[in-house]
């Protein structure tokens, strides 16, 4: 393919007959990190940024807080031998730790507290104190990935893990924070801490009777575990959390349904291996009506865990679309936000880069017209994905259904990004045009006549100076055998030569029965 490494690198995520098993479908690797950005900032973020509540008067605190000694505070949270003195003082760091206003990590972590407030974690007689130290990890572990790193190094993980059994619950809870905000850090911590057994007692508070608040914690907590797949969780760690999913995909509560559903992608963007765990959870059926969730964020991550499905084998495409999903799709892709319609669009370009039945039950859905109109009037992103949808369905469609995709108007909003300033995509779409003249048969000219009115040869024409030499080539080549002078049909068809390039006859059009190979 073509010579352009990021192009490329593009391509090895991707399938079909036509080309490298891997290239036609696509995972979201580079594409996906705006969307995954935006997820975490929105419900994903380690700090907990609980207000200081001791006081109505904001800037009272903030002054009380501003004039603490740290090394006095230090001294006091050590002084195990005086548990009010001691408890004031760790909830004073607490309170600082708990400033939206820059909290002083770096300078409490200087000061040596660490290794005292992981010693309060011991004190099973003092649970208030226990609370307030876990609480002040907590903070410090939601920082850079270096002070999450201190909190690990000081010995915190094991003791969180064994408050997870504490008769006090806002301690379990607490504990359950921090060591999120560990796993969250990235795969080391969050395969350490797996190793120290957290998954179990984890997913024991998945009961009833827990309150709301505590579970969405434990919901966070389940999504960090399933984040990064370089590399992805343990395999026995992914078939313990996937039946915990499949209770928490009907909670009523907002939160929880995003999270697990973003839990869901994350581990369907794994492989296929993995997609074939989610698939074999039974939870597949249970995601694809989420799909048209009356919630914009439910919506958007459930379209992302079925889509990354959709990248993996014909055969796991196919439990997708068995579950109806394509009717979902007339919505999706005429929907308001703009990334949503970009997603619907790279969803459809994986399943027509599947099988000829796939390829038919897009067409059959009515879904080519709305692919074609987010190729004309989408943003760049959005157009970008339905130009491979377009691609893909030439490569791996039959003619009748490359025929079905010309009658419906592709043409010119097809050759409009022959333009554009991005090589990917213009590699994609002279591909596209290459198979659908080479499967035009008799109906060669009539093709070309309709790529040059739309000013599609023009545009080819000028892609034999692109610095990209696969670009010139493929432009050089197509013009070399669809576009020359040597026509030897209908003389009537023959173009002519001129300055500004080659002209067919307007009047030669499509059939009036629609365009047929």
């Amino acid at each position: 393919m073509a010579s352009d490494p990021h192009f490329k690198n593009r391509l090895q995520v991707f399938k079909n007959k036509g080309k490298d098993q891997d290239e036609m479908r696509r995972r979201r690797n580079e594409q996906t990190v705006e969307l995954r950005k935006n997820k975490r900032e929105e419900t994903l973020q380690k700090r907990r940024n609980v207000p200081i509540t001791d006081s109505t008067d904001e800037d009272d605190v903030d002054r009380s807080l501003s004039n603490t000694n740290l090394e006095q505070l230090v001294a006091q949270a050590a002084q195990s031998d005086n548990p009010p003195v001691q408890l004031v003082a760790v909830q004073s760091a607490r309170k600082l730790l708990s400033s939206d206003r820059n909290p002083p990590i770096d300078a409490l972590i200087a000061s040596e507290i660490l290794p005292i407030l992981v010693r309060c974690l011991e004190c099973h007689d003092n649970p208030a104190l226990q609370f307030e130290a876990a609480w002040a990890l907590t903070n410090i572990a939601s920082g850079t990935s270096a002070q999450t790193n201190k909190v690990v190094q000081a010995g915190a993980v094991p003791l969180f893990l064994q408050l997870l059994h504490s008769p006090q619950q806002n301690v379990c809870e607490q504990a359950v924070w921090a060591l999120g905000n560990i796993i969250g850090d990235g795969p080391h911590l969050r395969d350490y801490v797996i190793e120290l057994g957290v998954v179990n007692p984890l997913l024991s508070f998945i009961k009833p009777d827990i309150p709301i608040t505590f579970l969405r914690n434990v919901t966070w907590v389940i999504v960090n575990l399933c984040r990064n797949k370089d590399p992805p969780p343990p395999m026995h760690t992914i078939k313990e959390i996937l039946p915990a999913l499949n209770v928490l995909i009907h909670h009523t509560d907002i939160n929880i349904l995003v999270d697990t559903v973003w839990a869901l992608s994350y581990l369907t963007d794994g492989g296929n291996e993995q997609i074939q765990m989610v698939i074999d959870s039974g939870v597949v059926p249970k995601l694809i009506p989420l799909l048209s969730h009356k919630e914009v964020k439910v919506q958007t991550a459930a379209l992302r865990a079925v889509g990354n499905i959709v990248t993996g084998t014909d055969e796991q495409t196919q439990v997708v679309l068995n579950c109806d999903a394509l009717s979902h799709f007339p919505t999706l892709l005429t929907h308001q936000k703009e990334k949503i319609c970009k997603e619907a669009v790279w969803f459809l370009s994986n399943i027509t880069a599947g099988n000829q039945s796939q390829v038919q039950a897009v067409i059959d859905a009515g879904l080519l017209p709305k692919i074609i109109r987010n190729l004309s009037k989408g943003d760049f992103q959005t157009q970008k994905e339905a130009a491979w949808a377009i691609s893909n369905l030439t490569i791996g469609g039959n003619r009748e259904q490359v025929a079905r995709l010309i009658q419906e108007g592709v043409i010119p909003p097809f050759c409009d990004l022959l333009t554009c300033k991005d090589a990917q995509v213009v590699q994609v779409v002279l591909d596209g045009i290459n198979n659908m003249l080479k499967m035009a048969g008799s109906q060669v000219e009539q093709l070309a006549n309709m790529i040059e009115e739309c000013g599609g040869l023009d545009k080819i024409e000028q892609l034999q100076n692109h610095d990209n030499i696969e670009i010139y080539k493929l432009a050089y080549d197509i013009i070399e055998q669809y576009f020359s002078g040597d026509a030897e049909d209908d003389p009537n068809l023959a173009p002519a030569a001129g300055d500004a390039g080659f002209h067919f006859d307007p009047s030669t059009n499509v059939p009036n029965e629609g365009f047929q190979f």
